[in-house]
């Protein structure tokens, strides 16, 4: 199977490209949850976040940081995510890492936070964390 993001990078699938650095290309989201939604991902191929090598991740951070101030001072944007999802279970669709760049309006830009914020059992939270130490 052929990684869509792949060939995009090698030119061989179009994309409205908004930014490229040797590593690194911005491009809009075919499937835009708000105006302005971009994808920003390393050109050497990583399935995800666990296999991304470290400079390419932080060369997809900054430019996903200069995404988003773009959709601000340009778009009039009034804040912005940034969202990478890890996994099938976490709703990875297509297996080439990205940082999903979606600028935010006041008011009702049609997005709703994935889950209701509710208090946690503190004992299941001390546990998790001693986990992850």
């Amino acid at each position: 199977m052929t990684c869509i993001f792949c060939a995009i990078v090698a030119g061989d699938l179009p994309a409205t490209v908004i930014a490229e650095t040797d590593h690194t290309l911005a491009f809009m989201d075919i499937n835009p949850a708000t105006r302005g939604h971009a994808l920003v991902i390393p050109k050497k191929h990583a399935a995800d976040l666990m296999e991304i090598d470290e400079d390419d991740l932080a060369r997809c951070t900054a430019l996903a940081k200069q995404i988003a101030r773009r959709a601000i001072d340009r778009l009039d944007a009034d804040g912005v995510n940034l969202v990478n999802a890890c996994g099938s279970a976490a709703w990875q669709t297509v297996f080439h890492f990205h940082i999903h760049v979606v600028p935010r309006y006041e008011g009702n830009d049609g997005l709703e936070l994935p889950w209701i914020p509710t208090p946690g059992d503190p004992e299941v939270i001390a546990q998790a964390a001693a986990e992850l130490r």
